[in-house]
């Protein structure tokens, strides 16, 4: 068996378990209507049996034993009781902990994907033909490289396009929108962070007009061989591989997953709604998170009675990625 398998089991089984245990607090309900029941009718009884005097002495044992059953098994009701409500409470404890575990499992795949895509972006920025299209005078430097730009977009997939500029913020190549090279692109938020640190630099989520699409910028500097800044390679990174992630993510078919940034804004959710512009930090579990909280887990009461968990985890980067306070949400009604 698959550990995808496990997985699935395992969530079926806890929802199993959830309904045995609320069955069983229906039988314990019931019985605890016929103990009352039970002793109250021996009262009434052993009233009776005291009006009928030597003649009801008999009967009056009898009520007496049947009192005795029925506030035994209030006892005994009241201790099963209390165990269900042991099993249901560890069994909702079970289910957090596994809701928590996935949105720890959810944030470290996402940040392992854009650890690569940092490497990506580093590694391309010092191949011979991006240096060469800053440095080279050939007549056909910037068609080399924009051939070069377009073969690694083709064969990668998972970018939009990709962007050789000069130190001045002017785009000098392009993997699929040639019609920006000559634009600058100085005033641009990527940009500008990428030059202030001069290291690579990964920018926030945003929506390019250009690309029409939700995208992360991964910007860093192109060396000579002597190591001075000769300008900036740039990707775009294709937001819809995220939700590869986002749907592979084993929750339960009233749950939801949610991507924040570290201003609580949803930057990825399962319905492709709301994105840059719903907002989750009044969730206890996304204030948790915002803070930092690499892992955890809250049981929230909605307005009709219902629980929810809300699973939270923080990202923690991967390797030389540090991550970008990003946080995933998940929840799952009890």
């Amino acid at each position: 068996m698959s550990d995808n398998n496990l997985v699935i089991d395992a969530s079926i089984l806890l929802s199993e378990l959830k309904n045995a245990n609320q069955q069983m607090g229906h039988v314990i309900n019931a019985i605890r209507e016929i103990a009352q029941h039970t002793n109250l009718l021996s009262l009434n009884s052993a009233i009776e049996a005291a009006r009928a005097g030597d003649a009801g002495r008999g009967f009056g044992v009898v009520a007496d034993e049947i009192k005795k059953l029925a506030t035994r098994s209030l006892v005994s009701t009241k201790e099963s009781t209390e165990i269900i409500n042991n099993i249901q409470s560890k069994a909702n404890e079970v289910m957090a902990v596994r809701t928590a575990d996935v949105a720890y499992d959810t944030i470290d795949k996402i940040d392992r994907n854009l650890f690569e895509r940092n490497c990506d972006a580093q590694a391309w920025a010092g191949f011979d033909k991006v240096k060469r299209c800053l440095s080279s005078t050939a007549s056909d430097r910037v068609a080399v490289t924009n051939d070069l730009l377009k073969k690694l977009v083709d064969i990668y997939e998972v970018y939009l396009d990709l962007y050789v500029l000069d130190t001045e913020g002017t785009i000098v190549a392009a993997g699929v929108h040639r019609k920006l090279i000559g634009e600058n692109m100085a005033d641009q938020d990527w940009f500008t962070d990428a030059k202030a640190v001069n290291t690579i630099s990964v920018s926030d989520l945003y929506y390019s007009s250009v690309e029409n699409h939700h995208t992360v910028a991964y910007t860093c500097p192109i060396r000579s061989d002597d190591e001075k800044i000769m300008g900036y390679f740039s990707t775009r990174f294709n937001w819809d591989y995220i939700y590869d992630i986002l749907d592979s993510a084993r929750i339960g078919q009233n749950g939801d997953i949610f991507v924040i940034n570290k201003h609580g804004y949803i930057i990825a959710c399962r319905s492709r709604k709301g994105i840059l512009s719903d907002n989750l930090r009044h969730l206890e579990a996304a204030q948790r998170a915002m803070r930092g909280e690499t892992y955890g887990y809250v049981f929230v009461k909605d307005n009709w009675g219902n629980t929810k968990i809300y699973g939270c985890a923080h990202t923690r980067g991967y390797n030389a990625y540090q991550g970008k306070n990003w946080s995933v949400i998940i929840s799952e009604i009890l």
